[in-house]
């Protein structure tokens, strides 16, 4: 991806950055209509009843293209939209849920957010884009919150109409930091040659510099590559580089972190041994399974997270949706973060519903409410989640992001398991963040 660097913005009243919702629905709908079908899809059934008494909502995520693909996100919404209305919809009212293919792709990105706007969406849901800057213009000139996004790009944690549930790359990377700074020697971070990836390397060497370790060596590589013979060998050389502590090498290649690895195993027997991390997202348990399990090249990594382990009985009741409207849907792994964070945005967008009682249900009544301290309770899969015009780290340039807790896990025998009790706040560890 390649494009001009955005400079963070102050963010803005609501009020100034939302016209009338009339106006940008009649100055683009048709040609949304007619441009972007191809593109995004409907529930078939979900969208019955008559328009009162039917909010209509929008997931989109990237698939079928030759980097990160996110195919369970919008699986799973169109699996939590039928079985909303199978047991009697949000108060009553039927979900209509559209989905789209963001591609990964700028075009395709800004494409889904006309086309939400053309079919009066009321909110986007639990989304994945690392095109930020393509699409929330979007949603802010008609007023519509963008609710759970995966949190990859830094317009999701300054965009006034942006809720975001956990704290994306940051909070994931911060906290990788503070616990690599007591395990590794040198570090070496493999990351994406882009705009959002040059977003990665004060994120991790905030929370080095928090347990007093030297910045990690930012080592950038093609976002879309078949091999990553040069960047595993130009990583090892550079975590081999000290004395004492093994050092350790970073990966955070999205769904390319497997391609990487593939290299960095072969790569790795000329080299003295060293140590591997990674976040959530670029590594989860059928990654794993399908590098060898325990005898694989992640074995005695750590991962941090931004949700309890897969395995937690807290995620009981999104399993329930996904055996009553999706068993053997093989693109919903309940493991998958990008599904789990779809589920938590699904939670906060219904209790912010259920808020309005027997109010219209709007974009601006939904933002109006989630403005006006609402509390969400996510069941202990989160904090409770609350937005206000500035939080803790608007100082930062990040006003947005109210959920700085991360999880430590390890892998084990090949198994994702827990290796810190709870949660971590990395709240403070960010707010030295040279951002």
């Amino acid at each position: 991806m390649t494009g001009r660097r955005r400079i963070p913005s102050t963010v803005l009243p609501r009020s100034l950055v939302r016209p009338a919702r009339a106006g940008a629905l009649a100055a683009g709908a048709l040609a949304a209509c007619s441009a972007l079908l191809a593109g995004c899809g409907i529930v078939p059934g979900v969208a019955q009843g008559s328009e009162d008494d039917t909010i209509t909502v929008m997931t989109w995520a990237p698939e079928n293209t030759g980097a990160t693909n996110k195919p369970g996100m919008p699986a799973f919404a169109e699996a939590y939209g039928r079985w909303v209305n199978d047991h009697g919809g949000i108060d009553g009212r039927r979900l209509k849920v559209l989905t789209c293919n963001e591609r990964d792709d700028a075009v395709a990105a800004a494409r889904c957010a006309r086309r939400a706007v053309a079919e009066n969406a009321v909110a986007v849901v639990g989304s994945y884009s690392q095109h930020g800057d393509a699409f929330l213009p979007t949603l802010e000139a008609a007023g519509i919150p963008y609710i759970g996004g995966y949190g990859l790009t830094h317009d999701e944690f300054t965009s006034p109409l942006s809720y975001p549930v956990n704290g994306g790359q940051p909070a994931l990377l911060a906290g990788l930091g503070r616990t690599l700074a007591d395990a590794c020697g040198p570090v070496a971070l493999v990351r994406p040659d882009t705009i959002a990836g040059d977003q990665l390397p004060p994120l991790l060497d905030s929370g080095l510099a928090a347990g007093g370790h030297d910045p990690a060596g930012d080592l950038r590589a093609a976002e879309a590559a078949t091999s990553y013979g040069d960047a595993a060998e130009r990583a090892l050389e550079h975590a081999a580089g000290g004395a004492g502590e093994k050092g350790c090498v970073v990966p955070a290649l999205g769904d390319r972190t497997g391609t990487f690895m593939d290299s960095f195993r072969r790569a790795r027997g000329d080299h003295p041994e060293v140590r591997t991390a990674t976040v959530l997202g670029s590594v989860d348990q059928t990654v794993l399974d399908a590098s060898g399990g325990a005898s694989g090249p992640y074995e005695g990594a750590y991962v941090t997270g931004w949700y309890p382990e897969a395995g937690d009985a807290r995620w009981k009741p999104m399993k329930e949706v996904i055996r009553a409207e999706a068993f053997g849907d093989n693109r919903i792994d309940p493991a998958d973060a990008g599904v789990q964070t779809t589920w938590i945005a699904y939670t906060v967008f219904r209790q912010a519903v259920e808020s309005l009682g027997d109010g219209e249900v709007t974009a601006d009544s939904l933002t109006g409410a989630l403005d006006g301290g609402l509390k969400i309770s996510t069941g202990n899969l989160t904090p409770t989640l609350r937005w206000k015009f500035q939080d803790t780290l608007a100082s930062i340039g990040l006003p947005r992001l109210v959920n700085a807790n991360v999880t430590l896990q390890q892998v084990e025998k090949g198994r994702l398991v827990s290796a810190a009790d709870g949660f971590t706040d990395v709240t403070a560890t960010l707010k030295d963040a040279a951002l």
